[in-house]
Order: structure tokens, then C-alpha cells, then sequence
């Protein structure tokens, strides 16, 4: 017996809905791998932190070409943690979409604006 119409939308919304679901879940998996990286990146740079601490103070106290060459492996792992939280808060794929918009409405609101002014002056 051929469906009727009315049940081929239902059943295409049903997919659409799973499709959605799907989605949403799998954001939420990266959503959640990203803050477990986060919190581990931000333990580490705290355990290096100190450590860095102490390498410095130890430097003063006996100057070993050993304990400058950790202190500068330190420093490079610092500033790599830092690039991995800073790009948490900012992505491209977070700002393409208002960027995009703005330029096109600022644009279009830039040409209705040079076109008022022709008619108008």
C-alpha cells in the first residue's frame, strides 16, 4: 500500500531530527574532549610553573649549563600551553560566521548609503 504524503514528511523529519541529534552529540563529544585537554593544559602549566620556580632558584645557587637548557625547554612547553588555551577562547570557525555577516551587511549598508546621498544631494 503506497504511504501517503503526510506520512513521508513525518518520516523525513524523523531523519532530519536523528541527523540533528547526531550532530549535537557529537559537538558535545568535542566540546568535552576540548575541556579535559583544557583543564589537563592548565595543570601542566601550573606544574611548570613551579618548576620553573625552582630551576631559577637553584640556577642562582649553583649555575649549571644543564639547569639553563631545562629552564629554556620549560619556557618553549610554557608558551605552547598558552597558544592551546588562547586558541580555546577564539577559533576561526567561532568568528566566521559574525565576521562574514558584518562585512556583508556593512557593505550593503555602506551602498544604500552612497545611493541615498546621490539621490539626495
Amino acid at each position: 500500500m503506497p504511504q501517503q504524503p503526510s506520512e513521508l514528511n513525518q518520516e523525513e523529519q524523523e531523519s532530519e531530527f536523528v541527523q540533528a541529534l547526531a550532530a549535537v552529540e557529537r559537538s558535545l563529544a568535542a566540546v568535552k574532549e576540548r575541556y579535559t585537554q583544557i583543564q589537563v593544559d592548565r595543570q601542566r602549566q601550573v606544574e611548570l610553573g613551579h618548576r620553573r620556580e625552582e630551576i631559577r632558584q637553584s640556577k642562582r645557587q649553583n649555575p649549571l649549563p644543564e639547569l639553563k637548557k631545562e629552564l629554556r625547554e620549560i619556557e618553549q612547553e610554557l608558551e605552547t600551553i598558552e597558544l592551546n588555551l588562547e586558541s580555546s577562547l577564539f577559533s576561526w570557525g567561532s568568528i566566521k560566521q559574525p565576521f562574514w555577516q558584518a562585512v556583508r551587511f556593512g557593505g550593503l549598508g555602506i551602498l544604500i548609503g552612497w545611493i541615498l546621498k546621490s539621490y539626495a544631494g
